[in-house]
Order: structure tokens, then sequence, then C-alpha cells
């Protein structure tokens, strides 16, 4: 039997009466260190509380949301706890891991990578679907029950995650999530490299792809920025209404014109969001 997996606190610091607390670990599905941020609520000293997972974008780290996002005040009064793992390993320097902004560093993709050299430790999928929420479980005062949702390259992971894993979350949402990656350049280039050429084998981390097949329709929270630089191009939100609507899949999706892919636009809807989660989670 393996050794439990030991945590070290890199960093805490008061919040809201709760505690934003960055911890490092040993991750046995990535093979290398990482480290992964949390905000328990002031209620976690008197008992456990649900989670929400927040999967972040392309060249993010742990620290983006909890430092821009502008969600522990909320979540301090709704009494959920929030965990913000990395977005691709650290520290592994495999080659060419570091010469593009949305391949490698920062780029995992959420995906469990096939093709060498990138297998051995780029699983982010397997990292942030089972062994995280183990040892967030094990060691956090934190209950069974989660949601999940996240930005951009993490929206996607979002809506695969709560997609391939039915009754794992209670609820999920996505802030200008890469719809349909399988078709266009950011998820291409990720794909071919993790995945290999066979496309067929791209449709199971593509939430169009997957929606037609769910198990469990869990309602989908999408809000997309109208003045979004990558909306076009990369994210495609309207493949996303389409194929929900051919599957009868529920989807919200919300147009905002003005708002961009930047903190700013989902510090303006953070709040929508959490409340969202803190209803499926039974906490209002």
């Amino acid at each position: 039997m393996a050794e439990p997996a030991t945590l070290e606190i890199v960093s805490r610091n008061r919040c809201f009466d709760g505690w934003v607390t960055r911890y490092r670990h040993h991750a046995r599905a990535l093979d290398c260190d990482m480290i992964f941020g949390t905000y328990l609520p002031p209620q976690a000293e008197h008992g456990p509380v649900p989670v929400l997972y927040w999967l972040s974008g392309l060249t993010c780290t742990d620290e983006n949301f909890m430092q821009k996002a502008g969600a522990q005040r909320l979540a301090a009064e709704l009494g959920m706890a929030i965990v913000c793992p990395d977005t691709s390993p650290r520290g592994t320097d495999l080659p060419g891991e570091h010469d593009d902004y949305d391949f490698g560093s920062g780029a995992g993709f959420y995906v469990n990578a096939t093709q060498d050299p990138w297998r051995r430790h780029y699983r982010m999928y397997d990292y942030v679907v089972d062994e995280l929420p183990a040892l967030v479980e094990a060691n956090l005062p934190v209950t069974t029950d989660r949601s999940i949702s996240g930005h951009s390259m993490g929206g996607h992971g979002a809506l695969v995650c709560a997609l391939r894993n039915p009754g794992a979350y209670r609820a999920v949402s996505a802030f200008a999530p890469v719809c349909n990656p399988s078709e266009v350049p950011w998820g291409e280039k990720a794909f071919s490299r993790y995945l290999g050429e066979d496309r067929t084998l791209w449709h199971d981390y593509d939430a169009c792809r997957l929606i037609p097949h769910a198990e469990e329709r869990l309602p989908l929270l999408v809000d997309q920025g109208e003045s979004d630089q990558f909306l076009d191009e990369q994210l495609r939100p309207d493949a996303l209404e389409r194929a929900c609507h051919e599957a009868d899949h529920p989807l919200t999706l919300r147009r905002w014109p003005d708002y961009d892919h930047s903190y700013y636009f989902i510090a303006t809807l953070i709040g929508d969001h959490l409340h969202h989660h803190a209803r499926a989670l039974g906490l209002t």
C-alpha cells in the first residue's frame, strides 16, 4: 500500500475570517511536486464544508484566481471552500516544455497525455478528478460534496470533468470556456502533441463531443464576454449552444457586451457563479 501523501504549507493568510493556504505535495498522477491553493471559510473551523474546484486557464498557476477573482468574501458568507490546482505539472523540464504559452508549462489542458515525452507527467485529468479531491478530503475539513468551475482552458476542463463523471459534482459552470477544443487552434496544437494525431481520441476531452452521450444532464452555466479577443477563433460558444440544443442538455449561456477575457470579467460575475454552486451544494 502506498504511503499517504503529506501536505507542506507554503503560505497561509487570514482572509474574511477564513484562511487562504497554499500546499505543496508530491502528485503521483503527475510524478512531480505540485502546489495547490485553498480557501477555507470560517465555518470550516466548526465542521466540514463543501468544495468548489476552480480550474484556471493558460499561463496561470494556483494563485491567479485567489488573488484576482475576489471570491473569498462571498465564499465566507456561504460557507464554501475553494480549491485551485495548478494548470500543468511543474519542474519536469521536458524538451520544448517552456517554449510556448499555449502548450507545456501552464497549459496542461486537463487531459491524460498518451504521447512521449508528455505521458509520464501530463496527466492533469487524473490529478484533478481523482488524486486532488482524495487528498483534500483526507486532509482538510471538507465534505465529499463537490462542484467545479473554471476559465478558458479551465472552463473546458470543468465542463469535461463534469460531463465524464456523472455524480461526481453537484454543479458545473465556466467563464469563456474553450468549448470545442478539437476544432480550434489551441486545442489542435495541444491535443495533437499530448494525445496523438487520431482525432477520434480527442473527443474524450471535447465538451461538444461529450454532450450527446452524457449520462447526467447537469445544467451548464456559461458566461461569455462579447469583446473577448479569443471568442471567434478559440472559444466557439455557439458550438456548445448547438450541441446542447440538439441533445436537449440544459444550458444557460449568457453573453455580455463589452467584457473581455480578463479577470475583470470573472470578478464581475463570480458572485453569480458562487450562488449557482451554493444552491446545488445545499448552502442556500
